[in-house]
This record gives structure tokens, C-alpha cells and sequence, in this order.
């Protein structure tokens, strides 16, 4: 029976790394199609494009991601019982911050979307190292486990 849980905790690491890896590159590429998009007029063809390419991007890979994500990390938790230990807490608060990033992208899609260029791109590309900050901070939070 050990034998199983263990296989079992093996494939949902490797789900929820490989996941991972694709909700972190749309993470990526998201805002840098936003700093394309800006500079598109807000009634051209152009603009429109863009906004299905995003959509797409939202729908088809950062949705999806951002559900397996988290049913195959609170499932790794669960089955290690690291709700007590201190390194998985505060992964699991980069892992709020990631997501509500990921809320706050969806968002400024629509407002892209209604025309409305509320950010430069210079600050577009700053919000850009969101996700590699944040991941650079979990992988070693999991690696190393200071605390």
C-alpha cells in the first residue's frame, strides 16, 4: 500500500510541475502581448486581433493551468501534510500572490479590450517580472525549506 501512495505522489509532482511550467509561460507572454496590443489603436483591426490572441491565451492555457495547478498542489500538500510546515505556507502565499496576478490579468484584458490603455508599456514590462520573482521565490522555498 505504501508502494501506491508513494506512486501517487509521484505522478501529482510531476503533473503539478509540468503545469506549472505551462501556467507560468502564459504568466509570461500574457503581458507582453498587453505591450503589443497598447500600441494598436483602440478601433483597428489590430486591436481586435490582439484581444483574441489573449483571449485564446486566457482560455486554452492560463485557465486550465491555473485549475490543475491548484488541485494537484493542494493534493501534494494534503498527502505530505504540509499545512503546518512553514516553508509550504509561504509558498502558498507566492502561490495567492500568482494567482491574483493571474486575476489581475484577465481583468486588464477586458479593459484593453474596451480600448482603454490605462498602463505604459514601460510599466507593462515591469509587471512582467512578476512571475519570475515569485517562482524564483517558491522553487527555493521548496527546494531548501528554511524554515
Amino acid at each position: 500500500m505504501d508502494w501506491l501512495l508513494a506512486m501517487i505522489y509521484y505522478w501529482l509532482k510531476a503533473g503539478h510541475i509540468i503545469f506549472v511550467i505551462f501556467w507560468m509561460a502564459g504568466l509570461f507572454m500574457l503581458p507582453r502581448y498587453f505591450v503589443y496590443h497598447q500600441e494598436a489603436a483602440p478601433d483597428s483591426p489590430e486591436n481586435a486581433v490582439w484581444t483574441e490572441r489573449e483571449g485564446k491565451l486566457l482560455k486554452i492555457i492560463l485557465w486550465p493551468s491555473l485549475v490543475v495547478v491548484w488541485v494537484l498542489g493542494l493534493a501534494l500538500a494534503m498527502s505530505i501534510g504540509a499545512f503546518v510546515q512553514g516553508w509550504f505556507l509561504a509558498k502558498l502565499l507566492f502561490a495567492l500572490g500568482l494567482t491574483g496576478y493571474h486575476f489581475w490579468l484577465a481583468t486588464y484584458h477586458k479593459v484593453l479590450a474596451t480600448g482603454k490603455r490605462r498602463l505604459t508599456g514601460k510599466q507593462l514590462r515591469m509587471l512582467n517580472e512578476i512571475p519570475g520573482l515569485a517562482a524564483a521565490f517558491i522553487v527555493v522555498l521548496v527546494v531548501i525549506k528554511p524554515f
